[in-house]
């Protein structure tokens, strides 16, 4: 699943192409992806302008004219394509490990596709179709059921070691799982946390409690904005199905420090730890229990 680094990179990408640009007409090649699309999709798009595009934690959110909101959700396969009018070679942002084919508008998986009004052309190609798309009014954006449960944005002016605490406190689950819980940190995942954990120095089975006194609190949300915006200047991390928008591989992945390298040695200077796996809750977590505690 693309996390916050890969979900703005893809947002990053897409923005030449559609910020204060007008949509002319929207090919719709099948009534449902994840969720079915919302009624008349189609139709509401057409010869709407694209005021900007923001992202909320792995949500995609494309503010259109007349105050109405354009949510995607990427999935673990959703991808998009530009194909600008004088371009020899469509653009992707964000390609996969395993990737697929890029996206022209008439492949199978290619299921919602944007035609601009300079004459770019926009494809979603999802083909395991765990992406979504909805169309929500900007008023009822905040208690939209995807969104009114988050917590803050880890890159935003209301995150911070205090807040993080905060929402730690009293908390018996590990670590971990309280940060993958999207209602402690937005746009957190497998990845980033394991990375962040390393980085501040924290055991991924240490009580969350245990992390929100202010001098690890301060440590774990320093190491949340470093490795995220680390990640994101380096264009995202180049997992299974992710791309992002110009087709150049993101490598992210080439400065992990824990995730994936089991049984190689730890790379914080003195350490001498080894990389370890296990699994929490389904997911592998992978950490140095020499230099975490």
């Amino acid at each position: 699943m693309p996390e916050l680094p890969e979900v703005e990179t893809v947002r990053r990408g897409l923005a030449p192409a559609l910020e204060g640009r007008r949509i002319a007409r929207v090919l719709q090649r099948r009534p449902d992806l994840r969720y079915p699309l919302p009624e008349r999709f189609a139709e509401r798009l057409a010869g709407r302008r694209v005021e900007r595009l923001d992202r909320r934690a792995k949500y995609i959110l494309a503010r259109l004219e007349g105050d109405e909101v354009l949510l995607v959700h990427l999935g673990m396969s959703g991808r998009f394509t530009i194909h600008a009018p004088d371009a020899a070679a469509p653009d992707a942002p964000g390609r996969f490990h395993h990737d697929a084919a890029a996206g022209t508008g008439g492949a199978p998986h290619d299921h919602v596709v944007f035609d601009m009004e300079d004459g770019t052309r926009i494809v979603y190609s999802d083909h395991r179709r765990f992406g979504f798309m909805d169309l929500i009014a900007g008023a009822a954006l905040d208690a939209n059921r995807h969104l009114k449960d988050l917590g803050p944005e880890p890159l935003g002016n209301e995150f911070s070691a205090a807040v993080l605490g905060d929402r730690l406190k009293g908390r018996r689950a590990p670590i971990k799982a309280a940060l993958l819980d999207q209602r402690t940190v937005a746009g957190l995942g497998n990845i980033y946390v394991c990375e962040a954990l390393h980085r501040a120095g924290v055991s991924p089975n240490r009580a969350a409690s245990g992390v929100a006194g202010p001098l690890r609190a301060e440590r774990l949300a320093r190491a949340i904005r470093d490795v995220l915006t680390d990640a994101i200047a380096a264009g995202g991390s180049t997992l299974r199905d992710y791309a992002h928008t110009d087709g150049e591989l993101g490598y992210f992945q080439h400065a992990f420090a824990v995730y994936d390298r089991e049984g190689e040695p730890c790379s914080k200077p003195g350490c001498g730890g080894t990389v370890m796996r296990m699994v929490q809750s389904g997911r592998s977590t992978f950490y140095c229990p020499q230099c975490q505690r």
